[in-house]
C-alpha cells in the first residue's frame, strides 16, 4: 500500500492474523514476550530469597512482648498525646541497602496495635520486639505519665489454628484505603462541632468501642493495626499528585502496563490525528492560544484545591505503612458476627471524605453463603494465621501508607466521656490500700507474663505453704 509516495507494508500482519492462537503466542514470546515473564519470574524469586533470608537469618532470634495499656480514668488527653506516640516510635526506623535485603535479611521491625475484647473485657494493646520495649514504654509515659504497662500472654491461644473446628468458628476482614496512599482520610481534628460558644469533641473512638461491649460469653472480638515506620518516598508521590490536580491532569498513571497502554494509545491518536491532517492538506500548526483556550477546562474548582490542601497537609506529618483488620471468634453455640462485625464496618464509615479518601473492606474470610464451604475455611485458616503472626500481607494485599494524625485517630485511649462498660483503666497512683475496703469479684482474662518458664497458672500451682500473708 502507498500513500504519497511512501509505501507501507502490512503483509506481516495479514500473516500474524491467519496464525492460529497458540502460534500468535509463540510468535509474541519470541519477539519480546519473554522479557516479561522473565521479569515476573525474577522479581518473585527475589521475593522468595528474601523471605527465606529473613525467616533464617535475621527475624530467627526475634523476641516479641505483648503490653497492656491502662491509662487512668479521669486522666483527659486528646489524640494528639497519641500522635506524639506515633511520632516517637519512628525511632526504630531503619535504612537498608541492598546487601542488608538481599544477603542479611534485614528487614524493618513493626508494632502491632490492638484492641481487644474478650467476652466483653476491653483491654489496649501494643506487641513489639523486645528491642524496642523501652521505645514503646518511654513513648508512652511521656504522654501518660500515670499509664500502667504490664507484660501479658498472647491471647491468639485461646482460638484454634485451622478450620474447620469442631468448638470454633471465625470471621475475619481487612481493611484497605479506597483511594491513592495520598489522599488523607477524615481525621480527630474534624470531629469537632460547635453547639455553643465552645467547641464540643465527639470522639471517633466511641463508635468503635461501642461494638466491643457486644461481646457476650465465648465470644471474641479482636481488632489489629500494624505499622511500620517509612521514608519520605511516598510523600514524594503524594507531591505529584497534588501538582497533576491542580494542572486538571490524570490522578495517577496507574500501573506501569496501563502505563504502556496510555503511551500507546497516545501515539496511535497522534498518528490518526496527524495522518487526517496530512490528508486533508492541512500542514498549519495550532495556534499556542487553542492549548491556553484547552488549559482552562482544567482549571481547579474550590472542592478540588482543598483536596490538594488535606494532601499537602497530610504529606507534611511523619508516615507509617500500616494495615487494619479485626476477628471475630466465637464457640459455634454462640457464633454470631454480625453482632459485631456490621457495626465496625459501618463505624469505619464516619472517616469517610468525598473525593478523598475512606476505610473500606478490602477481604473477607466469607467466600460464599455457606460458612463451611472449603474454601472459606481454607480462607479462615490463612487469616487466623496471619492475624497470629501479625503479618502485613494477606492474599497479596499489602499495608498502604497512613500519618500519625490518621493512625491516632484510628487507635487512641478514650476520653473519659466515653462510657465504655469493662474497658480496663488505671487507677490514679499506686500505693498501699486501707484495709477493709471491698474486693471486685472481676478480673482480667489476660494473664500477666511473669518469665519465660514461669507462668502464672504454674506459680498459683507452686504457691508455698505456711507463710503468714497470702
Amino acid at each position: 500500500m502507498e500513500f504519497f509516495g511512501v509505501v507501507i507494508d502490512f503483509s506481516f500482519w495479514q500473516w500474524f492474523i491467519d496464525l492460529a492462537n497458540t502460534d500468535q503466542a509463540l510468535v509474541i514470546f519470541a519477539l519480546g514476550g519473554w522479557v516479561f515473564i522473565a521479569y515476573y519470574f525474577l522479581k518473585a524469586g527475589a521475593d522468595l530469597w528474601v523471605e527465606y533470608r529473613i525467616s533464617t537469618k535475621y527475624a530467627k532470634n526475634w523476641q516479641w512482648v505483648l503490653l497492656a495499656v491502662d491509662v487512668p480514668q479521669m486522666f483527659v488527653q486528646t489524640p494528639k498525646a497519641v500522635e506524639q506516640i506515633f511520632a516517637h516510635l519512628t525511632g526504630s526506623l531503619v535504612h537498608l541497602n541492598v546487601g542488608d535485603k538481599f544477603w542479611t535479611g534485614k528487614t524493618q521491625k513493626g508494632f502491632s496495635l490492638e484492641i481487644i475484647s474478650i467476652e466483653g473485657y476491653i483491654q489496649f494493646l501494643i506487641r513489639t520486639e523486645a528491642e524496642f520495649r523501652d521505645l514503646v514504654e518511654a513513648s508512652v509515659y511521656a504522654q501518660y505519665p500515670e499509664a500502667e504497662i504490664t507484660e501479658v500472654e498472647d491471647y491468639i491461644v485461646n482460638i484454634p489454628d485451622k478450620f474447620p473446628n469442631d468448638d470454633y468458628d471465625v470471621t475475619g476482614i481487612e481493611f484497605k484505603l479506597a483511594n491513592d496512599n495520598a489522599y488523607p482520610i477524615r481525621t480527630y481534628q474534624e470531629f469537632e462541632y460547635s453547639l455553643s460558644k465552645e467547641a464540643v469533641f465527639s470522639d471517633p473512638m466511641a463508635a468503635i468501642l461501642e461494638n466491643f461491649t457486644r461481646i457476650g460469653h465465648g465470644e471474641n472480638f479482636w481488632l489489629q493495626i500494624l505499622v511500620e515506620p517509612v521514608g519520605n518516598e511516598w510523600k514524594e508521590k503524594g507531591i505529584g499528585l497534588a501538582k497533576r490536580l491542580l494542572k486538571g491532569e490524570p490522578e495517577s498513571s496507574g500501573s506501569w502496563l496501563e502505563g504502556i497502554a496510555g503511551a500507546l494509545t497516545g501515539f496511535l491518536n497522534f498518528f490518526a490525528t496527524e495522518m487526517g491532517n496530512i490528508i486533508q492538506w492541512n500542514f498549519e500548526p495550532k495556534d499556542p492560544k487553542d492549548k491556553k483556550e484547552e488549559r482552562k477546562g482544567g482549571d481547579v474548582t474550590p472542592g478540588m484545591r482543598k483536596t490538594v490542601e488535606a494532601i499537602e497537609e497530610k504529606i507534611s506529618k511523619i508516615g507509617f505503612k500500616n494495615k487494619l483488620r479485626v476477628l471475630y471468634a466465637a464457640r459455634k453455640e454462640v457464633y454470631n458476627p454480625g453482632r459485631c462485625i456490621s457495626g465496625l464496618v459501618g463505624a469505619m464509615n464516619q472517616f469517610h471524605i468525598q473525593d478523598r479518601n475512606a476505610i473500606v473492606p478490602a477481604a473477607s474470610t466469607q467466600a460464599h453463603y455457606d460458612s463451611n464451604h472449603k474454601k472459606s475455611n481454607l480462607l479462615k485458616t490463612s487469616f487466623v494465621k496471619a492475624y497470629k503472626a501479625r503479618k502485613m500481607k494477606w492474599k497479596k494485599i499489602d499495608g498502604y501508607i497512613m500519618n500519625t494524625e490518621e493512625l491516632a485517630t484510628l487507635w487512641h485511649f478514650p476520653l473519659p466521656f466515653v462510657k465504655t462498660p469493662l474497658l480496663h483503666k488505671a487507677g490514679y497512683k499506686r500505693g498501699e490500700a486501707p484495709s477493709g475496703l471491698p474486693i471486685e469479684a472481676f478480673e482480667s482474662p489476660l494473664k500477666p507474663k511473669l518469665s519465660d518458664n514461669i507462668t502464672s497458672d504454674k506459680l498459683a500451682d507452686n504457691k508455698p505453704e505456711g507463710l503468714l500473708f497470702g
